[in-house]
């Protein structure tokens, strides 16, 4: 899968979406609330929150917590205001990490992270070291699809995919941002589920590694995403999954 997210597709077969539904909620409300305060509560003219509802309304979310995560977003309600940070930083084998931030304290956010990263073999970067090996990108999860390969391919570049690659029964599509919604629209249309579809920092190149730094790696993502402040962690690793037990 050079070029693409590996993380994803190890995640859903790890079924870590369904084990962690209470923690997804918590970030996607501090993401929906991010949104509404940057950008205002109608989400016909903000895309960044229509993203996030599409995402809450797929995990079936309340929409009563997604109207009170607006409010407090737009100043409706009281609640906390939460700043963006991106940093930068290698894993175990040299990989390069991306990490994604929402916090209303950055001093612990940061101490946390390079904790963690020290753990597992890895350090922080300075800002500008990693980001540029990314492209932003919508990226969807077909997971568990057994139909015709070339049908599902057809559908998704006919509705403007970049790419489509396979690992298993599990499908990665690729699009450009603007069209991730009007490439899911098609996949449901022709009734194929989606595990997932989101905006994502997908990586140019990956970089192959191996045994112990391979299994550290896969802890370390699990325990970055883990952490309260962070809302995604990417990274441009890339893994023989038929070497690694994902269900450690």
């Amino acid at each position: 899968m050079s070029g693409h997210s590996k993380w994803k597709t190890i995640k859903h077969k790890k079924n870590k979406m369904d084990d962690q539904r209470g923690k997804i909620f918590t970030k996607l409300i501090k993401e929906i609330t991010t949104s509404a305060r940057i950008g205002g509560g109608d989400e016909n003219a903000n895309p960044r929150l229509r993203q996030a509802i599409i995402q809450a309304r797929n995990l079936n979310m309340p929409m009563a917590n997604v109207d009170r995560a607006i409010k407090k977003g737009t100043g409706e309600l009281p609640g906390v205001t939460y700043e963006e940070y991106a940093y930068e930083g290698y894993g175990p084998g040299g990989a390069a990490l991306l990490i994604e931030v929402l916090t209303d304290n950055k001093n612990r956010s940061v101490s946390e992270l390079r904790h963690t990263l020290s753990r597992y073999n890895g350090s922080l970067a300075e800002a500008g070291s990693v980001a540029w090996m990314f492209n932003k990108k919508g990226q969807i999860i077909v997971d568990g699809y057994t139909g015709d390969e070339d049908k599902l391919m057809e559908i998704v570049l006919e509705a403007g995919a970049d790419d489509m690659t396979r690992d298993d029964n599990t499908y990665e599509v690729i699009t450009a941002p603007e069209l991730l919604e009007k490439v899911k629209n098609a996949l449901e249309k022709a009734q194929i589920p989606t595990s997932s579809a989101e905006i994502a920092m997908i990586p140019k190149t990956t970089i192959k590694i191996e045994g112990k730094d391979a299994e550290a790696m896969l802890k370390l993502m699990e325990v970055i995403e883990d952490l309260d402040d962070v809302q995604n962690v990417n990274s441009n690793f890339d893994i023989d999954l038929n070497q690694i037990s994902v269900d450690r």
